[in-house]
């Protein structure tokens, strides 16, 4: 089995056979991406892309979680990737056009928590395949956060009352739930999912190259414009360094009535 370097030692890129895996391996920060991270993902896409020995990608994560979104420790919890490289790019480490543009398909096994970045991902993705232990979030909101991608992504998905639901509350979604209201496609058993997502990839396969990508064009314009500005400068706002510290801190933000506060964090 050929391994190729993602630039990151939280990544692994498998090739099994003309499928490549690239596999979200960092446990120990509940599998948390970094920049580098983040463009390792994009990186893993472009290599599918090109390489013509290879047809599909499929991205998934270890243990209970698929991705939680970006690392919010900070850059003293980075130190060990090769490189950071947020503060050169921007947001061009971001793996979500690569996805959404991808000639070959890209295929989600969401095997446990996925929210935040991660969200976005499974529904760029193809086909989202998810284990019946999954979870959906999109926690931005409680951060203080406008995460334009989802806000421009959801309602296409699942409907307006439903992404409103989502990303207003914040509340998760399990994986049945998931599936009823059109943000995935397909449930599997935990222990199941692997072969499911290998055999979604394989039915992807099945159709033509050129009409594949054209019908996967045109389903992905029915998706709103993503309000980039908003977004670059809801981060700097003093809401998100009061969201932001009180995740760290572990409490409610002081925007939380105090009677609705628990004492944890959001």
């Amino acid at each position: 089995m050929m391994v190729d370097d993602l630039g990151t030692p939280h990544l692994r890129f498998e090739r099994r056979g003309s499928i490549a895996w690239c596999i979200v391996d960092r446990p120990k920060a509940r599998n948390a991406l970094t920049s580098a991270m983040y463009f390792g993902v994009r990186h893993a896409v472009d290599i599918v892309d090109r390489d013509p020995d290879l047809s599909a990608l499929i991205i998934t994560g270890v243990g209970d979680v698929f991705i939680p979104g970006g690392d919010m420790g900070g850059a003293a919890s980075q130190t060990d990737d090769t490189r950071d490289l947020g503060s050169l790019m921007g947001s061009d480490v971001l793996p979500f056009r690569a996805i959404r543009q991808s000639r070959v398909p890209v295929v989600a096994a969401v095997n446990g928590l996925c929210q935040g970045g991660g969200l976005i991902i499974a529904t760029l993705s193809d086909i989202a395949v998810a284990s019946d232990r999954a979870t959906f979030r999109a926690p931005e909101t409680l951060r203080g956060i406008v995460d334009g991608n989802l806000a421009s992504i959801l309602p296409a998905h699942v409907g307006i009352a439903h992404a409103r639901d989502m990303l207003i509350t914040g509340r998760r979604v399990g994986a049945e739930e998931a599936r009823q209201m059109g943000l995935i496609a397909r449930v599997a058993p935990h222990d199941d999912l692997e072969a499911e997502a290998t055999r979604a990839a394989r039915e992807l396969l099945m159709a033509a190259p050129g009409a594949r990508f054209q019908v996967k064009r045109i389903i992905n314009a029915a998706y709103l414009p993503v309000d980039q500005m908003t977004f670059d400068a809801s981060i700097t706002t003093p809401e998100t360094r009061e969201g932001f510290t009180a995740f760290m801190e572990k409490r409610s933000p002081d925007w939380v009535p105090p009677e609705f506060r628990t004492g944890e964090r959001l």
